[in-house]
C-alpha cells in the first residue's frame, strides 16, 4: 500500500484542496501517513500570495526532499501552477501539478517514469469544479466544505486569478448533500469556503446566489452551526445581509476584506467598493447581530500610498467593531498591475506601517475579548489540545480560541463556557454544566 504524506502552506481552500486530494488517493487505495513518518510519494500544497509565500514554498519543498530521499515529491497548488518551471527546477521535485489538474494527481502518480526531470502539468483552468467527496472535507472536529472557486475580479495586487482561474461553482445539490452527510457524520459544525465566495452560483444554469445556497443549508436537520469565509462587502445584498442576520445556523462571525481605509487606494487595488460602503455595510452588521466576531483584511504600503491614505486606514480600521486584522506587507506579483504602478513604498515605510496595523490589531482583538469576560458561549471544542498549556481549545461561535480544563471527551463536541481572562495572545475560560 502507497503510503502518502501532506504538507500544505496558505489559505484554508488550500487545506480543503489537500483534503480532496487526500480522499481522492485514498479512494485509489494509499494509506496517509504523517509528514515526519516514512512516505513513499509526499504531496506539497504551495501558496503564492506573497513573496514571503513563495520563499515559504521552497523551504517546505527542500526540506520534504531531504526528509524523504526515496520518496516521489509532488508539488501542487497555486504557486505551482503560475510558476511550474522554478518549482521544477528544485532538485528532488518529480512532478508539478497545476491547480486545474490537481484531481488527477492519483493518475498522474502512477504514470511517472524513473526519477529524472520534473514532469510538469500545469495547464489551464477548468471549466467546472470538479466533484469532490464531502468526507474529504471533514477535518479532526471542523467541517469544511468548497463551495466555489477562482475569482471574476482582477484586483491590481492579486495573483489569485492566474493561479485558481475564473470563478467556478459547486452544484448547490452537492453541496447540499455533502454537508448532510457531514452532518450525519457528527459534525457540529461546517465552514463554507471559496476563493471569490460572494460570487457563488453566477455562473451556474439557472443561476443561483449564495443566499439561496446558505438558507437551504439551513434547512438541513442537525446542522449546529454554519459559517463562512471571507466574503467581499460588494457581494452582501440586503438579501444576503438579512440571511446571516437572522438564518438561527449561521454563526456571529464574518470576514469582510478592507485593504485599504483610503478610496484613493482602493481605487487604485481596483477594489468594487469605497471606504463608505465599507463603513456602513458593518455598522449594520454590528449592529444587528450581538458580539459579532468581525474580521478583515489590510494591505500596507500599496504603490502610492501616502501618509495620509496611511492615516485614513488607521483611522477607519480604529473606529470600526474589528475582532481581529489580517495584515499583510506589499510585495510585487509577478504578472500583476501593481506590480508595473509607479511610486513603489519604501521597504521600511512598508515594515513600519505593517507593524502599526499589527499593534492595533492586537489592542483590538483584546478589546474585543476583554468585552466579553464574564460571558457564557457555545464553544466547538477542537481536536487537539493547547500545546503551550496541556488544556483543550474551544472555538467560540465568533470566532474566539478559549483555552480550558476538561476531558478529551468533549473533543469534536459543543460545549458551554464561561469566559474568565484574557491575555495579550489568549483567552482564559472554565467549562459550565
Amino acid at each position: 500500500m502507497t503510503r502518502v504524506a501532506f504538507a500544505t502552506l496558505g489559505c484554508r481552500v488550500n487545506q480543503v484542496d489537500t483534503g480532496e486530494v487526500q480522499g481522492r488517493l485514498e479512494a485509489l487505495g494509499c494509506r496517509t501517513v504523517p509528514f515526519e513518518s516514512t512516505a513513499d510519494v509526499v504531496v506539497i500544497n504551495t501558496c503564492t500570495v506573497t513573496s514571503r509565500a513563495d520563499f515559504s514554498d521552497r523551504q517546505l519543498i527542500r526540506r520534504a526532499v531531504r526528509r524523504h530521499p526515496n520518496a516521489r515529491i509532488v508539488v501542487t497548488g497555486c504557486w505551482a501552477q503560475t510558476n511550474p518551471e522554478a518549482v521544477a527546477a528544485i532538485p528532488g521535485v518529480d512532478l508539478v501539478v497545476g491547480t486545474a489538474d490537481r484531481h488527477r494527481i492519483g493518475e498522474l502518480i502512477r504514470r511517472l517514469g524513473p526519477p529524472g526531470p520534473a514532469r510538469v502539468e500545469a495547464g489551464g483552468a477548468r471549466a467546472s469544479m470538479a466533484p469532490a467527496p464531502a468526507a474529504a472535507a471533514a477535518g479532526r472536529s471542523r467541517a469544511f466544505v468548497k463551495i466555489q472557486d477562482g475569482c471574476q475580479h482582477r484586483c491590481a495586487f492579486c495573483i489569485v486569478p492566474w493561479a485558481r482561474g475564473p470563478s467556478r461553482s459547486r452544484e448547490p445539490e452537492l453541496v447540499v448533500d455533502g454537508v448532510r452527510e457531514l452532518v450525519a457524520a457528527g459534525h457540529p459544525e461546517v465552514v463554507l469556503t471559496g476563493i471569490d465566495m460572494g460570487h457563488y452560483g453566477a455562473d451556474l444554469r439557472p443561476r443561483t446566489t449564495l443566499t439561496a445556497l446558505l438558507r437551504a443549508l439551513a434547512e438541513i436537520p442537525g446542522l449546529r452551526w454554519l459559517r463562512l469565509s471571507s466574503v467581499l462587502a460588494a457581494y452582501f445584498t440586503p438579501e444576503l445581509v438579512e440571511a446571516v442576520v437572522s438564518l438561527p445556523a449561521i454563526v456571529p462571525h464574518l470576514h469582510i476584506p478592507l485593504q485599504s481605509g483610503s478610496d484613493a487606494v482602493l481605487r487604485r487595488m481596483r477594489r468594487p467598493y469605497t471606504a463608505a460602503i465599507y463603513r456602513a455595510l458593518v455598522e449594520k452588521l454590528a449592529g444587528a447581530i450581538p458580539d459579532l466576531g468581525l474580521g478583515t483584511d489590510l494591505i500596507a504600503g500599496f504603490p502610492g500610498e501616502t501618509d495620509a491614505d496611511f492615516e485614513r486606514t488607521l483611522r477607519l480600521v480604529d473606529a470600526l467593531p474589528f475582532a481581529y486584522l489580517h495584515v499583510f506587507a506589499y510585495s510585487d506579483r509577478r504578472g500583476t498591475e501593481a506590480a508595473r504602478l509607479g511610486n513603489h513604498v519604501s521597504a521600511r515605510v512598508v515594515t513600519e506601517r505593517s507593524r502599526r496595523l499589527r499593534e492595533l490589531g492586537h489592542a483590538k482583538s483584546r478589546g474585543f475579548r476583554a468585552r466579553l469576560v464574564g460571558t457564557v458561549r457555545e464553544a466547538h471544542v477542537l481536536g487537539v489540545r493547547d500545546r503551550a498549556t496541556g488544556r483543550l481549545t474551544g472555538l467560540t461561535d465568533n470566532y474566539v480560541a478559549v483555552t480550558f480544563d476538561g476531558p478529551d471527551t468533549l473533543m469534536g463536541r459543543l460545549a458551554r463556557l464561561r469566559i474568565t481572562g484574557v491575555h495579550p495572545t489568549a483567552t482564559d475560560g472554565e467549562l459550565m454544566p
